[in-house]
Order: C-alpha cells, then structure tokens, then sequence
C-alpha cells in the first residue's frame, strides 16, 4: 500500500512532466510561427545573391548554388538611378515624421487639455479620418496637390504622407500627454510660463520617449507606402524605393528576381536600423500610452 509521502512524490513527478511537456508544446509551436514569420525573409536573401537564371528556374533552389552579389553591385553601379530613389525615400519619410511630430505635439496637448465644447468630437473625428483607407483620399489629395502646383515633386508626396500619418500621430501623441501630471504645469504657470512655453519646456521633454515612437512609426508608414508614390509622382528619378521597385524590375516578358530582392533587402536595411535604433524608447512610450489609456 502506498505511503502518503509516496503518493505526493508522484503526483509532484506527474506534475513536472506535463510542465515539461507544456513548456516542449510552447516552444515547438513558437520554432514554428518563427520560421513562418522569417522564411519570406529567409527567401528575400537566399534570392538577392542568386544570378538571373537561377533567380528565375521553375524548380527553385532552397539555396543560391553560385552565389554572387552582381545584384547588389548592380544597383549602384547599372544604369538603374537606385541611389535617387534610396535618396527620395530617406528625405520625404524623414520630413515626414519631423512635420508630424510637429503638428500633432500641440494638436494633441490641446486635445488633452484644452477645455471646448467640441473637444470629444474633434478627437473621434481623427479618430475616423485615420480609418479612412489610402484609395478613398487619393481623388481629393490628387486635386489639392493639382490646384497648389504639387503634382510630381516630393513636397507635395510629403503633404500625402502627413496628411494619411496625422491622425494616429495625434492620438498617439495625446496618450503621451495624459501621463503627463497635470500639476507640473500648474507649477510652470505659477512660474509664469505661457502655454507655448510649457510645453516646450515641460511638457516635450518628458513625452520624449513619445515624440520618437510617434516619429519612428510615421516614418516606417510612409517608407513602406506604394499608392501615393505611383500617384502623385510621374519622374521615375523622383520615385521612392517601393514604387521603383515595381516600375524598374517587373516588365512584360521578364521580372528581374535577383535585382529585385537585392534592392528589397536594401529597403528593408533603414526600417530595421529605425527600429533597433529606437527600440528602448518605443517599448517606453508604448507602455507609457497604455498606462495612460488605461
């Protein structure tokens, strides 16, 4: 008959091995969404160091047999002006951030402490401007930008860009803000400090990790946007990395895989600096909105 002590020892035994057998599922099941997350990236770079024939065979290759960086090389040194459009993209995504940060600072300082009748409403209305998709702004952007003399310049890509990113950037902004104690500003204002000047600073630099979120955000947004580029941009040299991408590598009878994937990883190369660059601040700010929201 078992002893008392004896039953405990099993049942702690048992237990210990449907953990282990708990933690083995998990991290089976988190190898497998891994390498369903990397393999498009996994194939990005196999692909971009393959020569043409093998980029294109009907029976690919897990792996570059030859591998070469002619792909690489040839961005730069062919007669694709890869460099106008790396160029296009890293100024217009840069402004970008820099103009909406801007805007939606003080935007979204009034929002939270401003007192107005309209307040709530302003708020839910950016709030449905931003779930507007891209297509249903792009008839009254193209006329904006066509009456202002914009078309085909990267001033007015950067207006299309601010004016899709705007939104979240304000409510993102607006979170940051509400963390912010009310009674440092009341001291500021004892102090004789404007509204201008609290925010400035007061206020700006304590929401800093905010201010680089919001940034970091809009800048990949409008890194990765494809529409409006093709739209309001007409001069291939003035293109941004992901429409070249579709102008310059795809034809009617042949698509340059190599080349392509070569300058997809080359795109893909600055959202992945911005992001590892700013990842501190990011998880900060994050956690800091959602407290706030909460």
């Amino acid at each position: 008959m078992a002893t008392p002590a004896a039953d405990l020892h099993a049942r702690h035994r048992e237990a210990q091995a449907k953990r282990r057998s708990a933690r083995a599922f998990r991290t089976v099941v988190l190898l497998l969404a891994l390498a369903w997350s990397l393999a498009p990236i996994y194939w990005m770079l196999a692909t971009s160091f393959k020569d043409e024939l093998e980029a294109a065979r009907l029976d690919p290759t897990l792996w570059p047999h030859d591998a070469t960086i002619a792909n690489y090389t040839g961005l730069w040194t062919g007669s694709l002006p890869f460099g106008s459009f790396f160029a296009s993209s890293l100024v217009t995504c840069l402004v970008t951030a820099v103009v909406a940060v801007a805007i939606a600072t003080p935007a979204a300082y009034a929002l939270s402490r401003a007192q107005f009748r309209l307040r709530t409403t302003v708020g839910y209305a950016i709030l449905v401007f931003r779930m507007l998709p891209l297509v249903v702004l792009l008839a009254p952007l193209y006329l904006l930008l066509l009456h202002a003399r914009l078309l085909d310049t990267h001033a007015g890509l950067v207006v299309g860009f601010t004016t899709f990113g705007l939104p979240f950037a304000v409510w993102m902004m607006k979170s940051f803000v509400d963390a912010v104690p009310i009674e440092i500003e009341e001291a500021a204002r004892v102090d004789g400090y404007s509204r201008w000047e609290i925010l400035l600073k007061v206020v700006a630099p304590l929401i800093l990790p905010g201010l680089t979120t919001t940034a970091t955000f809009v800048f990949m947004e409008a890194w990765n946007n494809l529409i409006y580029p093709l739209t309001f941009l007409t001069t291939l040299e003035k293109q941004t990395l992901p429409a070249a991408l579709v102008l310059s590598f795809t034809g009617q009878f042949k698509t340059d895989w190599g080349g392509m994937m070569a300058a997809s990883t080359v795109t893909t190369l600055p959202l992945m600096i911005a992001f590892f660059a700013v990842q501190r601040s990011m998880v900060r700010g994050l956690t800091s909105g959602a407290v706030a929201g909460a």
